[in-house]
């Protein structure tokens, strides 16, 4: 099993930073990919940016030029900094990780318990 946490969430005003936090623990040969999700109020689930073991990034196109994710394979933690920010930023963003339990297995999908961010004035 594979348990993320998250951090960083919380109400900033438009053009205003947050820096979001997941770390990943538990038992795991390895992760492959972490990245961001968001789910807005009546909207479906939306990648928001995803980064290999790698260093290899990609982004959605709402979000670039905007925000950065990162990764600390040591630390197995993702982090996703978010720069002028907008209301329409506004969801709950959830973290993801494709983990294998051995290395011989093929990676599975674990989810964060989400933490919301909100842009208001």
């Amino acid at each position: 099993q594979v348990q993320l946490v998250e951090s960083g969430g919380g109400l900033v005003q438009p053009g205003g930073s947050l820096r979001l936090s997941c770390a990943a623990s538990g038992r795991f040969a390895s992760i492959t990919v972490m990245g961001w999700y968001r789910q807005a109020p009546g909207k479906q689930r939306e990648l928001v940016a995803t980064i290999t073991s790698g260093a290899n990034t990609n982004y959605a196109d709402s979000v670039k030029g905007r925000f950065t994710i990162s990764r600390d394979n040591a630390k197995n933690t993702v982090y996703l900094q978010m720069n002028s920010l907008k209301p329409e930023d506004t969801a709950a963003y959830y973290c993801n990780a494709e983990a294998r339990v051995s290395m011989s297995s093929i990676p599975y999908p674990y989810w964060g318990q989400g933490t919301q961010v909100t842009v208001s004035s």
